[in-house]
């Protein structure tokens, strides 16, 4: 039928016939909190280029993750800033690095243990050329040497496993690190351990505020050779579908806003658990635009993740989780 018997207007006229008949949701258990550790004791440094972002000692980061959890969020993604760097990385996988420290410390909270802990899991906050991985000289140039870098993520897994991530998530996009991973883990008997695989990371200009919150960019060169193209969606699938069988848990696209396309895609194609990364550029950009006055501060921040859930998200890395939180 067609108007006037058809008139769509019908099923939004108060806001409880609107959430009756609401297709997509968000709840505070979708979301997760990222968080930057750094050494010291009551350190809560802001990040100029994201705000309300802080690089936290690890005190400081479970009173966060305590609010978190008391907002019920659904866990928290861990990345590190280490004392030092040296080309191995060796703040990464070793036993006293700062986020296994943090790992350790949240599991001694009864409200932070609630939360599920995922690890980042690279080397380029680690690595004093800022590169996710291993660097070779290659004639008059330098470049990122995969299968020797393999053993230094598979050895940062495990060591964050065992100080009690739940979830490990390697986001340095080698090919065949989700299989040494696995291998490495299952090594040491933490086979209930799930990986969270960073599938399709594009080389994105949106990582930019990121850079300076981690003090990851590079030294040298870009993350081309390793980070996708952000031309291709074919590609994507495909490094999803190796990942999968590799032995990935579940999947993480990011970006999140430039690539809803990639995460529609994949949620059509695979039955696991499909996550979105809201990043620093997509968090940065919308913060300018309310200290403007350009944007609603509330329907915007609400907006942006229902879209990403609406693509096909079953859950959200977002630096908006607690704003996010206590709007729900």
């Amino acid at each position: 039928m067609s108007f006037p018997q058809n008139r769509m207007r019908r099923l939004r006229r108060s806001e409880s016939m609107r959430a009756l008949v609401r297709e997509t949701t968000l709840d505070p258990g979708d979301l997760i909190y990222p968080l930057f550790l750094c050494p010291g004791n009551g350190v809560r440094k802001p990040v100029s280029s994201m705000p309300g972002v802080f690089n936290l000692s690890v005190d400081e980061a479970v009173r966060e993750a305590e609010e978190a959890a008391a907002l019920g969020l659904g866990g928290l993604l861990l990345f590190g800033l280490p004392d030092t760097k040296d080309e191995q990385a060796t703040g990464a996988w070793a036993d006293d690095g700062i986020v296994q420290q943090g790992l350790r410390a949240l599991k001694s909270s009864p409200a932070a243990a609630k939360l599920v802990l995922i690890a980042d899991v690279c080397l380029c906050e680690y690595t004093s050329h800022g590169h996710c991985g291993i660097v070779q000289k290659n004639g008059d140039s330098y470049e990122v040497d995969n299968d020797s870098s393999l053993d230094l993520l598979a050895r940062t897994a495990a060591s964050l496993a065992r100080a009690g991530a739940d979830v490990v998530a390697p986001s340095d996009m080698m090919d065949g690190r989700v299989a040494a991973i696995r291998a490495a883990l299952d090594k040491i008997g933490l086979i209930n351990i799930s990986i969270l695989s960073y599938a399709s990371k594009f080389a994105s200009s949106f990582y930019g505020p990121f850079r300076e919150a981690a003090d990851s960019a590079p030294l040298f060169g870009d993350r081309k050779t390793y980070q996708m193209d952000g031309a291709n969606l074919r590609e994507a699938l495909r490094e999803i579908d190796l990942d999968l069988e590799e032995g990935a848990d579940m999947i993480l696209m990011k970006p999140a806003m430039p690539y809803l396309d990639v995460v529609r895609a994949a949620r059509e194609r695979v039955d696991v658990p499909i996550g979105a990364y809201q990043v620093s550029g997509e968090y940065s950009m919308l913060q300018a635009a309310f200290e403007k006055g350009w944007l609603d501060r509330d329907r915007a921040i609400l907006e942006s993740l229902l879209g990403i859930r609406r693509a096909g998200a079953g859950f959200i890395v977002t630096y908006f989780a607690k704003d996010a939180a206590r709007l729900l």
